[in-house]
Formats: structure tokens, sequence, C-alpha cells
């Protein structure tokens, strides 16, 4: 008999997570029901969401129960339809968690087209990341040409889309990465026009000496000392939009910070965003983000882990840098 192997919440977490927080079973393969579909997934997204998930506390998403499947993005083959919208051997995208196999009613489910793209680049460039990066950019921040625009976690699924639209839309571009060689790669390949070693011990220093004329915008997915150092950095009017703050989910203990005062005296617009709020742009975003990805304009990296077994160890190392791009897991 066909069994699904999935990856449960088997416990939650106090500080950094650990392995043994999660619980690899198996069960008979489901069946799909009237209008339904079942989905072998190919591939599944890591993301530092996933962490949030993990604690019962609010937030703007339900968190994971104990003993429910993980959740996550993912790009599989339609194996088996009840569902008249779909039909079997179609690639989709969906939220249908750490599994091999899924069933699903087909809401949230897009098609995907593994001619136009890889398609592991539908659960980052051409999907929720890429997504993210466009919307908290180019809607909320709005940056201006000449402008200088300030990308934490730069070499990230996120930051590194954030920081080549900024460059397209003619702004200096600046990432903050941790390491010599994600920031190499940030400026060499990417395009950036500088990049920040945040491990390096002279952050203020660094980060001053690469924005002769200060910040306009932030893009933050770090938080803590970063965005403290950021602030002392901005200019009047400056935007700063909160994306993630990865250095504090595994805190257990909030940070404050020092700088909060220059939101004050520069007079500046803070705005924290989720990206499915913003639904009604997700046409217009990934239209513009398929023909900057065709047309070379936005290169794309991803750090490949092999087999659902390897999900939690991979997400582990993701939340503490070690990925390099876009995380994801090979499933078949």
């Amino acid at each position: 008999m066909a069994v699904n192997r999935r990856i449960l919440l088997a416990s939650r977490p106090e500080g950094a997570p650990t392995e043994a927080n999660f619980r690899l079973e198996e069960t008979p393969l489901p069946r799909p029901a009237a209008g339904e579909l079942l989905v072998r997934n190919h591939w599944l997204s890591l993301d530092p969401y996933m962490r949030g998930r993990m604690d019962a506390a609010k937030s703007y998403a339900k968190y994971v129960e104990l003993g429910e499947v993980m959740t996550g993005g993912t790009v599989g083959e339609v194996v088996e339809s009840r569902h008249p919208g779909f039909r079997p051997g179609e690639m989709v995208n969906g939220a249908l968690g750490w599994q091999d196999y899924a069933v699903t009613d087909g809401t949230g489910v897009r098609k995907v087209d593994g001619a136009k793209a890889p398609l592991s680049y539908y659960l980052g460039v051409l999907g929720m990341p890429g997504v993210t990066a466009w919307v908290g950019l180019l809607d909320l921040a709005q940056p201006k040409a000449g402008e200088t625009v300030a990308v934490s976690a730069a070499s990230g699924a996120v930051g590194s889309v954030v920081g080549q639209i900024a460059k397209l839309k003619g702004c200096r571009t600046v990432g903050i990465a941790g390491g010599r060689e994600k920031c190499a790669y940030v400026t060499a390949e990417l395009g950036f026009d500088a990049c920040v070693d945040h491990r390096a011990g002279r952050l203020y220093e660094d980060l001053q000496a690469a924005v002769p004329e200060g910040i306009d915008v932030v893009f933050e997915n770090v938080g803590g000392a970063v965005l403290d150092t950021e602030l002392r950095l901005m200019n009047a009017f400056g935007r700063i939009t909160i994306c993630g703050l990865i250095s504090q989910y595994n805190a257990t203990e909030p940070y404050g910070l020092r700088s909060f005062r220059s939101v004050l005296t520069s007079r500046l617009r803070v705005q924290g965003f989720i990206v499915s709020d913003r639904m009604e742009l997700w046409p217009r975003a990934l239209a513009e983000l398929t023909q900057w990805v065709a047309e070379g304009k936005i290169k794309y990296r991803e750090t490949v882990a092999h087999g659902l077994e390897s999900a939690p160890r991979a997400f582990l190392g993701l939340l503490r840098g070690e990925n390099f791009g876009k995380q994801v897991v090979r499933l078949v």
C-alpha cells in the first residue's frame, strides 16, 4: 500500500527549535473526495515565518497545533482529481504542508508551468517571497530614482529580489548580509552598489561608509541591532518596510530599540506588512517578476535539501542563516 510521509509539530520550542520539535510519520495515502484533488509534492518551501507558527501565540495567522502537519508552500503534480478545474499531470502551487502527498479542495492552489521557469522558482522569486519583495518595496516604500535603499538579509530569498528591483528603479542599493561570501555575491552577482557584513563587528561604521548620503528606504528582514543601526542613518521622511525580524524569532526576551527616537526626529514612516493582505496585487507583481526573470534582469539562487526527512535540519539552518538564497527541499 502506498503511504504518505508527513512531518508534524511534535512539541513547541522554548527559544531556538531543535529537531526534537518535529516528528516524521507515515500514514495511508489519502484519497480525494468529490471536488478535491490529490497532489504529489515535488518541492517544499522553507521560510522564516514558519518559526512563528510553531508558537501558540496570537499572530496574523493561526499557529500549527501539536500533532498537525507543519505548514508550508509546495509545488507538485496532480495525480488524481475529482475537481473540475484540475487534471492529472498538471503542476500546481499551494500551501500543502510538509508532506509527500496532500488532498486539497483547490482553495489557494494555482497552476504553474515548468516550461517557463524551474518549478522550484514558484516557491521563491515567482512565488510568495518574490511578491513579498515587490509589494513591500514598490507598493509600500515607493522608492524614487536616486534614493538610497538598504536591504537586510540581502542574499536571502526576499532581500535579493528587493535589491535588484530597487536597482531597476534607479536607486542606490546597499545590502546587509552575514559573511564575506554572501556580501561578495550580493555585489558581484546581484549588482548591489555595496554590502555590509553584519558579522564583522563594525556594523555602524561600515554601513555609514556605504550610505554617505544617508538612507531613504529600509526593507527590514532581520530587526534587532541591524534595524537599530539603520535607524541612526535614516534621512528625514524616510520609509521603513518591516517584512521580517528573524533575529528575534527565537528570543525569549524582547529587544528594545535604542534608536527609536529617530522615528520622531526624522519623521519616519514605519509599516509592517503581510503579503497575503494584498492579494489583489499578486497578478501584477507576478507578471513583472516573470518578465524580469525571463529577461535576466533578476538573478536568483537556491539552497536545496533532499528528501522530506531533511526538512527539519534545513529549516534550523535557515534560522541560523546557513542557507544561501532561497531554501527549498526537493521531495521527488
